[in-house]
């Protein structure tokens, strides 16, 4: 690698990945552009992770380490942000993956679009069933109602994207705030009132972990979903003028209910009576709604006793 300022930063935080760090620091010295540098944060692992990125840090040019207390992914690519040197940035967790060409398409796609801040590609799951790893190209977010897209979710995953260092300093990196939902709000703040553009294939490889998400978390992650929408609409009124107050609804308070919805055909009665109460208090129901939403209203014991009775 030339020894010249990188054009690109990459930044992995990493948190006991021992089991995967040296597969995926391997992997990715395997691009065909070749000019970026590797900032990993080791967030406070209780693993042999920092031992094993001290070890590479010695085969690997431009990989630079940092050793922090666990703070979360967030904190942990802020503190890579920090201490980047590049004009591009590009986010890859510890145990995901790249095709060979992800930096020099993006990078290609960048610089050739100077109007552009993000530069974002296809991706493919790994570790699910055949169905849901199935390759999935986006649209062209910048084309295609990009206000109701950027609200919605996040619009593509943290390592499926090249972005100008400015935009991102611009909008002061991650909100450490969030546990989750970190990506989808810093993106959002950034795409949705700058031009963003499409490299229409898959580059990028999301490897699913077994264990993930069990129902607390995805409670929390759904919640910290609805903080960011909130925020935006607060920060941002001119998205509810555009799209008007019914769209805005759906996409938000829609959203909350449908996951309510999803939690109590799974029978995680636990995380469905927290959102029928919320859209309850929110008043985003219709009158056949009221069946699910009314009873969420009684002490979750009595909850989940009336809903097994009603189930018969």
């Amino acid at each position: 690698m030339s020894q010249s300022k990188p054009l690109i930063s990459v930044i992995m935080p990493c948190y006991n990945s021992a089991h995967v760090i040296e597969t995926t620091i391997g992997n990715l010295y395997q691009q065909t552009f070749m000019s970026f540098e590797l900032i990993v944060v080791d967030d406070g692992s209780s693993d042999n992770s920092l031992d094993i990125l001290q070890k590479l840090a010695t085969q690997y040019q431009n990989l630079q380490i940092i050793s922090q207390q666990n703070k979360g992914p967030g904190p942990a690519r802020n503190s890579g942000l920090k201490a980047a040197t590049a004009e591009f940035i590009a986010f890859l967790d510890s145990d995901d993956s790249w095709h060979p060409e992800f930096l020099a398409k993006l990078y290609q796609k960048l610089t050739k679009n100077p109007d552009c801040v993000i530069a974002y590609c296809g991706w493919q799951n790994l570790g699910l069933s055949a169905e849901q790893c199935q390759p999935y190209i986006p649209p062209d977010y910048q084309e295609n109602d990009k206000f109701a897209v950027l609200l919605r979710s996040c619009p593509w995953p943290i390592h499926a994207a090249l972005t100008r260092k400015s935009a991102i300093d611009q909008v002061m990196g991650f909100n450490e705030n969030w546990l989750t939902a970190e990506d989808f709000d810093m993106w959002a703040r950034i795409a949705m009132f700058a031009n963003i553009v499409r490299v229409p294939e898959v580059l990028a490889y999301y490897h699913h972990q077994q264990g993930e998400q069990i129902s607390g978390n995805r409670l929390r992650a759904i919640l910290n979903h609805w903080g960011v929408q909130n925020g935006l609409l607060r920060d941002f009124p001119v998205i509810t003028k555009t799209l008007g107050k019914a769209k805005t609804d759906l996409l938000t308070k829609g959203q909350l209910l449908q996951r309510a919805y999803e939690f109590y055909w799974k029978n995680d009665l636990p995380s469905a009576h927290h959102l029928f109460r919320k859209s309850l208090g929110i008043g985003y129901f219709g009158l056949k709604d009221l069946k699910y939403i009314l009873p969420s209203l009684l002490p979750l014991t009595l909850y989940q006793t009336l809903v097994k009775h009603m189930r018969g």
